[in-house]
């Protein structure tokens, strides 16, 4: 099944330009923002070049757990393209079973320097998908804003 979802959201940090696409690139930082609330990243390794791997297990917290039937959400993907600090490319994968590319998703984000704050938009599109991550579609968005969400606290500190 091919999906024909996309998805756009922008925020406003006020962090610098550098800094916010750091947040997008260093594996320690990816590792403390990535996946809404209710979600750690055990695993969590981001090979930040253009070919790069991505491989993450994003790990739900016990009431999650337990409405969702599964803890561990394993995702991969890879770097497609590096444009420090304006644009950066990068597709998401992830597993449900066997299926290792149960949905596959191109992100895009742009970041532009507004007097010193980081305008950042983020534009997702659902390459493929099977009908298993229906839910996972239908709360994209939600993810996508909490994670954004966690991203600037992170960018505040």
């Amino acid at each position: 099944m091919t999906a024909v979802k996309t998805l756009t959201l922008t925020r406003t940090f006020d962090a610098p330009r550098a800094l916010v696409f750091k947040a997008f690139t260093d594996q320690k930082m990816l590792t403390e923002w990535w996946g809404p609330r209710g979600f750690t990243n055990p695993v969590s390794e981001w090979d930040a070049r253009p070919g790069g791997k991505i491989k993450v297990v994003m790990r739900a917290n016990d009431e999650i757990a337990k409405m969702m039937g599964v803890r561990d959400f394993p995702c991969g993907g890879e770097y497609v393209e590096i444009a420090a600090p304006e644009r950066l490319v990068f597709i998401t994968t992830a597993t449900v079973g066997s299926d290792q590319r149960a949905l596959v998703n191109r992100n895009t984000v742009t970041f532009e320097d507004q007097n010193g704050k980081t305008k950042l938009t983020l534009h997702v599109v659902v390459e493929h998908a099977i009908p298993e991550m229906a839910g996972a579609l239908g709360g994209m968005e939600q993810g996508w804003s909490q994670s954004l969400d966690k991203l600037g606290e992170l960018l505040a500190k």
